[in-house]
């Protein structure tokens, strides 16, 4: 059986949580979308910066625009929307299919940018629009002053995939920026069609509690925090404020599980495609887990829609001395702090690729 057709039959979408010029230049990409029914994918500054370093695929599109005068940013996101746009045609028939609901790309903002409200919503307009292409999603992090952000871009027409997300308070609280959006779009008379998704991370919360649970809770906390969230999203769905906003054409924000690839080699390795497989969602999950998941045969079934056990789980890490919320602050805290880090050895590559590229012109 294929499995990667069997979960998205389920009504979950399967992205890649990866791109290279190479996937794109040697079919890889279409192969994903024709044989494991992959209909979107997520980029972030690692990706791009592992990418770039490892492939000289990039050299005569940087030495071009080192030719035009550009450099740093501004360079790496010309190359960026080079990939994007191209993947984003390839996943244009799922677009057209779903009526806009699935078929996205996501690229990212500067992670500089996560406490500078005004900033984010000014470059996530000129990326929209620059890349002139309706299935680019742009990623924003669900920060106290990214919500803003995410509210004036919805507002404003621009799809988002709301990153750095970790609890089901920091998902309700981008949830409910998404329908901030939506409503002013309503009350000006605006279309109110403008899609996004919730991106929550997974894998992290068991890391960072790893050496600190007994061996019966390892592996347990980032499903328990996925279940408790996937029921409030329900609950949202099934709310008197979201059917109101559908009734003027509104779609609603789905959740996008991310970060689902297995950090621990004793633990499965499909773990947490198996534990989220939910309708109306989204896993993105890396290339290797995507393989894994097309040599499977093991079945799975549907996350429970109220939760299930996740309230009894999160209560056993309580006993273990895990503050959930804090933790959940200090996981966001951190991954905005990873992103500019990842986001600063990116820009070192783009400078050391343009040095070495415009010798070689020389």
């Amino acid at each position: 059986m294929n499995m990667p057709q069997a979960l998205h039959d389920k009504g979950q979408s399967l992205w890649l949580d990866n791109i290279t010029r190479e996937i794109l230049d040697n079919g890889t990409l279409k192969r994903y979308i024709d044989e494991w029914s992959v209909t979107g994918l997520t980029s972030n500054p690692t990706i791009f910066d592992h990418a770039i370093k490892n492939s000289g695929a990039y050299d005569a599109s940087i030495a071009e625009k080192l030719k035009n005068g550009k450099e740093g940013e501004e360079l790496f996101f010309g190359v960026a929307l080079e990939d994007l746009t191209r993947a984003a045609d390839l996943f244009r028939p799922h677009y057209d299919k779903t009526n806009g609901v699935d078929g996205y790309v996501s690229l990212e903002v500067s992670p500089l940018l996560a406490y500078d409200t005004a900033g984010t919503i000014a470059v996530a307009k000129e990326l929209f629009a620059r890349a002139k292409r309706p299935n680019l999603y742009i990623k924003i992090p669900g920060t106290k002053e990214g919500l803003p952000a995410i509210e004036e871009s919805i507002f404003s027409g621009v799809p988002i995939n709301v990153t750095l997300l970790f609890s089901r308070e920091q998902y309700v609280a981008a949830a409910e920026a998404f329908l901030r959006g939506i409503e002013r779009r309503i009350a000006a008379g605006l279309n109110p069609k403008v899609e996004s998704v919730a991106s929550l991370f997974i894998s992290r919360w068991d890391v960072a509690v790893a050496d600190k649970v007994p061996e019966k809770l390892r592996n347990q906390l980032g499903i328990a925090i996925a279940k408790r969230t996937y029921k409030s999203s329900l609950e949202l769905l099934g709310s008197e404020r979201w059917r109101r906003i559908c009734n003027f054409g509104a779609r609603p924000q789905r959740v996008l599980w991310a970060s689902t690839g297995t950090k621990d080699p004793k633990a499965p390795a499909l773990m947490y495609i198996h534990a989220l497989a939910s309708p109306y969602s989204v896993n993105t999950m890396p290339e290797a887990t995507l393989k894994a998941l097309a040599t499977s045969s093991e079945s799975f079934g549907y996350m429970p829609a109220d939760g299930g056990d996740c309230e009894q789980v999160l209560a056993e890490f309580g006993k273990a001395g895990i503050d959930i919320d804090a933790l959940a602050a200090r996981l966001q805290e951190e991954g905005a702090k990873s992103f500019v880090a990842s986001w600063q050895n990116l820009l070192s590559v783009i400078a050391s690729k343009s040095e070495a590229v415009a010798k070689t012109a020389r």
